[in-house]
């Protein structure tokens, strides 16, 4: 930086930028604008969105592709009330964000009301912390936000900035900053009594969540796995830490009961249960005690103490998942488990229960891009049936190979998630499934996907319906209210924001449109139009 005078700004700037933040999004306001200046003279480029629940979406699916904490940028009022939903999200789904907000001074609030709220007030519930910046304390605020967003569990931190302290000048840092704390190794008689159990099971069975996404131990999970011969399942989030299309992996679970017709016996005929990094909050209430752990053996190894009480176990360890895997694993051999092949059935019965063969409707539309798309295809999904149905049909060979929302399940994420991700992965193929509602949340964002570049491909199920709502609305023997709109030109649409737009109705007019999208110079919007009532029996 070339600017002789430190401002407090700077030193947010500065510590954002020391751990590992390159990009902002957001829309700024005039009690912004020092920060913006802050976080560029940084080296961290500021990103205009078209609303902040969009720009904290495209910051989250940076995060996940750079894994440096996501950066949401809202002036006060109305600008940080509309970021709510996003940092929300962030909270549920275990996402480092720093939310920098302006503020008027204390001092002029007293007397000056426009616009002025208590944004600590309605951030505190939402997030891991929420910090008010001041000249003298810059240095720990910055420190304690950044540390606090990235400690397990990860999750948003809120920090206010008033217009005169982001301007103020301020002495260099003298912050002993916080270093990582080593990974906790299990011992004692806890750990003796988990190698017992794991010398002498035959049939186990394991859960993976997004813990293992946090701590990095994805590796020696598989390789456990291996050795041991354990069948496992993921939450959504987690899809992809050990490829998919691996011989013990039996598919993402969360919220579709039909999927779990065919996992849940297998749960409850296992005789060990490992939650590796299993952090519930992702799933259905059909996963609620779904094992007994007075009659089945169960180790729980996660970020934080089980305070959920969706499930219990009979050894818990707040743990590194990795080192903790390792110690239990030390010195046991392997041996072949299920010997009745129980598994290996479930996983065929799991294929039967979502085919790739349908002639089209929402299954045929994913299993036709899944054909057409490289495997190195980034993916995110919106909220609404068609979620439920791509996450148990569409496999991905590594992390974060598909995004969404699964925990707070917001609608409106996948566009600008898309978006982020073809910001971040230029050279990779990127496409964002949504349902019509979800996508006309968010349309004004194609706009944001033009001015970035790059060719996304944004796929909207087009039905005319809630289609979720109102299978459930169905299932529940009531009118149907509220659940049904007009069908709209999507395509038209792309076109009229600077893209590319398509119209199909089967899988051949689908396949050209990828194909013609994936050598495209711009983003491409496909409409993929479907009867209503197509999940019926599908999730």
């Amino acid at each position: 930086m070339q600017d002789t005078i430190l401002r407090a700004a700077d030193l947010l700037a500065r510590r954002l930028y020391e751990a590992g933040c390159r990009h902002a999004f957001g829309m700024p306001g005039g009690e912004v604008l020092t920060l913006v200046d802050a976080l560029e003279k940084a080296g961290i480029a500021f990103h205009l969105a078209k609303h902040e629940n969009a720009a904290g979406f495209m910051a989250e699916a940076v995060h996940h592709r750079d894994g440096a904490p996501a950066i949401l940028v809202a002036t006060l009022g109305p600008g940080a009330m509309n970021g709510v939903n996003v940092v929300a999200n962030a909270l549920q789904d275990r996402v480092p964000m720093v939310v920098l907000t302006g503020c008027v001074d204390a001092d002029e609030a007293l007397t000056y009301t426009h616009q002025v709220m208590d944004h600590e007030q309605v951030f505190r519930p939402i997030t891991k912390g929420s910090f008010r910046l001041s000249v003298d304390g810059a240095d720990i605020v910055a420190d304690k936000a950044v540390s606090l967003a990235t400690q397990s569990r990860p999750g948003p931190v809120h920090i206010d900035v008033p217009i005169s302290v982001a301007d103020a000048p301020v002495a260099p840092p003298r912050l002993r900053r916080l270093t990582p704390a080593a990974p906790v190794l299990p011992q004692g008689s806890q750990l003796e009594q988990a190698r017992d159990w794991l010398g002498e099971t035959r049939r186990p069975f394991a859960i993976i969540g997004l813990d293992v996404l946090s701590d990095g131990s994805h590796r020696v999970v598989r390789a456990f796995l291996e050795h041991f011969g354990i069948p496992f399942v993921t939450t959504y989030k987690a899809k992809g830490i050990v490829p998919e299309d691996h011989a013990l992996c039996l598919g993402g679970v969360g919220l579709s009961p039909l999927a779990d017709r065919h996992l849940l016996p297998l749960v409850a005929d296992a005789d060990l249960i490992l939650c590796l990094g299993y952090d519930p909050i992702e799933m259905r209430p059909g996963w609620r005690e779904a094992w007994d752990p007075g009659r089945q053996r169960v180790i729980d190894i996660s970020a934080v103490p089980n305070d959920h009480y969706m499930h219990q176990a009979g050894l818990n360890f707040v743990a590194d998942t990795g080192a903790t895997l390792e110690a239990m694993a030390k010195g046991i051999p392997g041996r072949a488990t299920w010997p009745d092949g129980e598994p290996q059935a479930a996983r065929t019965a799991l294929a039967q229960a979502f085919p790739d063969d349908d002639d089209w409707g929402p299954a045929g539309v994913i299993a036709e891009a899944r054909a057409v798309l490289p495997d190195d295809t980034l993916a995110s999904a919106d909220s609404g049936a068609h979620r439920i149905l791509l996450s148990q049909m569409w496999r991905t060979p590594e992390p974060r190979g598909l995004i969404q929302s699964s925990a707070l399940c917001t609608m409106g994420c996948a566009v600008p998630m898309a978006i982020g991700l073809k910001f971040a992965e230029p050279d990779r193929p990127v496409i964002s499934f949504s349902g019509d509602a979800g996508f006309l949340m968010v349309a004004g964002e194609l706009s944001t996907a033009a001015e970035l570049g790059g060719n996304a491909i944004f796929l909207v199920y087009v039905d005319a319906s809630l289609a979720l709502i109102e299978l459930k609305q169905r299932q529940r023997q009531m009118t149907n209210r509220g659940v049904d709109f007009a069908r709209h030109d999507f395509a038209a649409l792309g076109r009229a924001l600077g893209g590319h737009g398509h119209t199909v109705r089967n899988r051949k007019e689908l396949r050209e449109a990828l194909q013609e999208a994936l050598q495209a110079d711009r983003f491409s919007v496909i409409a993929a139009e479907i009867e209503p009532g197509g999940y019926d029996g599908r999730i």
